[in-house]
């Protein structure tokens, strides 16, 4: 299957060419020239099959015609060796609890899958020293640099904004070493992204180094994060509440929520999305207007939201022709403040004893204000709730207890090098490697 950029000015690409390159040489983002539609057959029986199985089907679509069966089928399975169960939170609503994995955040999917798909090639190519570039806002940083964690010929950099994520994401991938760096950008998320993007574009930095990508920027991170839309409703079908199924995602860079819309595309039966935001609202304000206005982001309490100008837009205006009609038709969005979010965090937990983190909040909220009488509500729990320990705690007045897999990480000595959020200096430094 060929990838083409969304800006539409450079020939296609091949899905090799499009996880190696991570972004279009025309600043574009790449997307699969077709989008198969799965057999009424596999809807039918998908209650009756694993989340691997379940993977693996949906995978086959994207990846079959340009990975054998073989490997694709352990790439799945190992990726996904972590569940992502369907929980009851309240009447009509459930939490799809995407913090299983080993860095316990939604992005142990895509990152893991593409840590492995981006090493497959490169050991079928015979490459060496390629150069991973990620910003993240929290969570994308600790799953992708655990995800490469000591794979040969590989070395990340993760760029973070200085003072804007939690202590214990920061430890995740500050605390590494081997074939991990950590960049401490003295900036936002937003600054963060342009650096990683304008590294792109720099024709002297790639003529010296071998550079791609993982953000959700990258198809290999958020096509994968598909996967578990599937699962949240083979759970659901089991239980007999998969009708009128509505998805909420506590949305910032837009690559989760689009890997959703995918799946509806190829025929999934969700009846409509909703993308929840915090005070970085700029979907909301697209929704409202029809005029896209990134502006710069602000800092709250769902940090890994913080985003003022979210990258894959590009892919749902794609997805979509650009039509603002088609897209309001399928997603509404909603906006909720930090004293809203932490409003709903705690009472939550005094009603239910359902600990939510700020982010699923978001997503929950705008299910109980949003969801209409027979639908079945689901939002996306994207990271444990420990992993804001601090913020969490402050709400509901108690101790949460930090799962093992988070203290592992809390003990190792952080290791950082901090930049200025101008690219000149970025560039600088990348070129001495």
């Amino acid at each position: 299957m060929k990838y083409y950029s969304t800006n539409k000015q450079v020939a296609p690409a091949s899905l090799q060419e499009a996880v190696v390159k991570g972004l279009a040489a025309d600043r574009g983002l790449f997307m699969p020239e077709k989008i198969k539609t799965l057999p009424a057959e596999f809807y039918e029986n998908i209650d009756k099959l694993s989340f691997q199985e379940i993977a693996y089907t949906v995978a086959d679509a994207f990846f079959g015609e340009d990975i054998d069966a073989e490997t694709l089928k352990a790439i799945v399975y190992d990726t996904l060796n972590f569940d992502a169960p369907v929980v009851p939170v309240s009447e009509g609503i459930y939490s799809l609890e995407l913090y299983h994995g080993p860095t316990l955040a939604f992005k142990d999917v895509g990152g893991r899958f593409m840590a492995r798909l981006l090493g497959y090639f490169i050991k079928k190519e015979g490459q060496t020293d390629v150069n991973v570039l990620v910003a993240t806002s929290g969570d994308t940083g600790s799953a992708v640099a655990n995800g490469f964690l000591g794979v040969k010929g590989i070395h990340v950099y993760v760029l973070y904004p200085k003072g804007l994520v939690s202590p214990i994401q920061e430890c995740q991938f500050t605390t590494l070493g081997q074939n991990i760096t950590a960049l401490e950008v003295d900036g936002t998320f937003d600054d963060c992204q342009a650096l990683v993007k304008s590294a792109f574009m720099d024709e002297e930095l790639n003529a010296k180094l071998n550079l791609t990508s993982a953000n959700s920027i990258n198809v290999a991170r958020f096509l994968p994060q598909a996967f578990y839309y599937f699962y949240a409703y083979a759970q659901l079908k089991k239980m007999g509440k998969e009708k009128e199924m509505v998805i909420c995602v506590p949305s910032g860079n837009f690559g989760n929520i689009t890997a959703g819309l995918f799946g509806k595309k190829m025929g999934l039966p969700i009846k409509r999305f909703i993308a929840a935001n915090n005070r970085n609202d700029i979907f909301l304000q697209y929704i409202n207007t029809g005029v896209y206005t990134p502006k710069p982001s602000v800092s709250t309490i769902a940090n890994a939201m913080d985003v003022g100008d979210p990258s894959n837009f590009a892919r749902v205006l794609d997805l979509y022709d650009h039509s603002w009609e088609a897209i309001k038709s399928e997603i509404s969005s909603c906006s909720y403040t930090d004293e809203q979010i932490a409003e709903t965090v705690a009472n939550t937990y005094r009603d239910t004893k359902y600990l939510l983190d700020p982010h699923g909040a978001v997503g929950y909220r705008a299910l109980q204000e949003g969801l209409k009488p027979n639908e079945t509500g689901v939002f996306l729990e994207t990271a444990h709730p420990a992993k804001f320990l601090e913020t969490v705690e402050r709400i509901i007045g108690v101790s949460v207890e930090i799962p093992q897999k988070l203290q592992e990480f809390m003990k190792g000595t952080k290791q950082s090098i901090e930049l200025g959020k101008d690219f000149a200096g970025f560039k600088a430094y990348l070129m001495k490697k």
